[in-house]
């Protein structure tokens, strides 16, 4: 798939984007946010935010003590749930408020959807018993004309 943007007669490049065929730059944008928007709302409503920002601390915490101390204590130092940082506990806090929402005894009521899988049943289809056409009707076609009157032509190189 090649990208390439067109120019103009005047040496100004136009509006549009080269993908095999033309579609313009702004649908390509727009698509781009809407997928962005997409997902974004996505990691919002399932909580996924918290885990970033948990990520973001334990990278800040690791850096921190492996100035002062080897790597492997400092991953240890890291993950000890007794040495939490500020950003840990806000997120903990977070996490614990959000199981305890009002939605999630909600999601809790409803329960799990069961999806009931039934077999498609098979579709039989009969062979007529008659035939539309009758041996009769099959004319070949070739048959009513003459062969050709003389041989192809050789190559004389051959």
């Amino acid at each position: 798939m090649g990208w390439a943007i067109s120019a103009s007669s005047e040496g100004i490049f136009s509006n549009r984007l080269a993908i095999d065929c033309q579609i313009p730059i702004s649908c390509l944008v727009r698509r781009k946010i809407q997928l962005i928007c997409l997902l974004s709302a996505w990691l919002l409503a399932t909580g996924s935010q918290w885990d970033m920002v948990q990520v973001f601390a334990w990278g800040r915490m690791f850096a921190g003590y492996a100035r002062e101390m080897p790597l492997t204590a400092a991953l240890g130092q890291t993950f000890k749930p007794d040495n939490m940082c500020p950003i840990c506990r806000a997120v903990k806090a977070a996490k614990q408020q959000q199981d305890e929402s009002p939605a999630a005894s909600y999601k809790d009521e409803l329960g799990k959807i069961l999806l009931v899988f039934e077999p498609v049943p098979q579709i039989v289809v009969a062979h007529p018993s008659f035939s539309s056409w009758s041996p009769s009707d099959q004319i070949l076609t070739g048959a009513l004309r003459a062969a050709p009157p003389v041989p192809p032509p050789r190559d004389p190189a051959a």
